[in-house]
This record gives C-alpha cells, structure tokens and sequence, in this order.
C-alpha cells in the first residue's frame, strides 16, 4: 500500500475519532474534535501531493480520495444540523452537489473520461474545510453585522455560494457526456 492510500485511509479512519470527539461532551472535547478534523483535513492535501510527486497515483487512491472528503465534510455538516448551525436546507443542497458531480464523473468513466478536480472544486473543498473549522470554535456563533447575522450564517451562505459556482462549473464543462438529446 502507499504511503499516499494510507494517508487516505487515515482520514477515513479519523472521522469516527472526530464524531464521538464532537458528540461526547467533556471538557475541551470541541477543541480536540476540531484538531482530529484539521489532521484530517491535511491529509487531504499531503495525500495528493505524494501521490503526484511520488508516482503513486493508484486505482483505489483515486476512487477513495473523494470518498474520504466527502464522507469528512458530510460528516460535520450533519452535526452542524443537528446543533442549529446550518439549516437542513443549505445541507440538502451542499451535499446534492456532491451525489450530482460523482455521478457525473461516474458517467464520464463510463465513457472512458477522467474529471480531475477542477480549481473551483478545489476552492470549494478548502473553503469548506476552513468554514467548518471556524463553526466548531466558539466564534462561530459571533454576531458580524447585525442580531441574526453570526459567521454560522456567513459561513453557511459562503458554502452554499461556492458549492453551486463549482458544481454549475463542472457541469458547464461536462454536461454534453449526459447527452440530453
């Protein structure tokens, strides 16, 4: 195995730690989740990056990279609904992006084409993550602009924002392999 899927399969393995961290009261357990979830969250990028540097590319890093982001950041946003942080809604929308882009990468495979990570899905995944960060801390319910107004709220609109310019984008550029004709 490479070093590239054992960081991979780390992640996969942090995501219960972070859950049972986030969901099981005691002094500084939000401050230990959100750690768990920023290691998590680098071996995004470290993963990647010995897998390009390293020529470590591989069938399964490839299928279970996506999955392990997808798995981590629905994660949090599950228990970000649950605690009143985002609203079902914005959730619902956020992760159908997310079922809507892997199956058209489903279908492109199907046709013999790869989609690679474009830069605005990259943005949307480390903006994510950063939002995600901020909403475990208690600045999260910090009122910005006016009563109402906290970062949950910016956070969550910022989300949803960037979720739908990246999802619209990837469907802009490969939406002819659905051929709706």
């Amino acid at each position: 195995m490479t070093t590239a899927n054992k960081l991979t399969l780390l992640r996969v393995v942090l995501i219960p730690v972070f859950l049972l961290l986030l969901l099981i009261p005691f002094p500084g357990h939000k401050w230990l989740a959100l750690a768990v979830f920023v290691i998590a969250s680098a071996t995004d990028y470290l993963d990647g990056h010995i897998a390009r540097k390293y020529h470590q590319v591989t069938t399964f890093g490839k299928f279970m990279d996506p999955l392990a982001d997808k798995l981590l950041v629905t994660a949090a946003i599950l228990i970000f609904v649950q605690w009143g942080q985002i609203p079902g809604w914005a959730a619902f929308v956020i992760l159908a992006r997310e079922f809507a882009v892997t199956a058209l990468r489903l279908v492109a495979a199907s046709e013999g084409t790869v989609i690679s990570a474009g830069m605005s899905g990259k943005v949307k995944t480390f903006s994510s993550l950063v939002i995600l960060c901020v909403m475990m801390t208690p600045f999260h319910s910090l009122v910005l602009i006016r009563p109402g107004f906290t970062f949950d709220l910016l956070g969550t609109i910022l989300m949803l924002l960037v979720t739908v310019w990246s999802g619209g984008e990837y469907f802009v550029r490969h939406g002819k392999l659905l051929k709706l004709k």
